[in-house]
């Protein structure tokens, strides 16, 4: 059975945020507006995603 992917894409400036959230932003792989990461779709990402929901965009592959 093939897992679950999601692709998370940066969509506003991470500018002016905290520490932890940009640090958040490099562990999903992303950093610049406009960059796509595909990732496995588990519950420590969906925790990460959840922290940053308000920078990013994600679609289930």
């Amino acid at each position: 059975m093939a897992e679950k992917t999601l692709r998370v894409t940066q969509v506003k400036s991470s500018i002016g945020y905290k520490k932890d959230q940009l640090a958040t932003l490099k562990n999903l792989g992303l950093g610049k507006i406009g960059r796509s990461h595909e990732l496995v779709d588990n519950e420590c990402v969906r925790g990460m995603i959840f922290k940053v929901k308000h920078l990013v965009e994600v679609e289930e592959i």
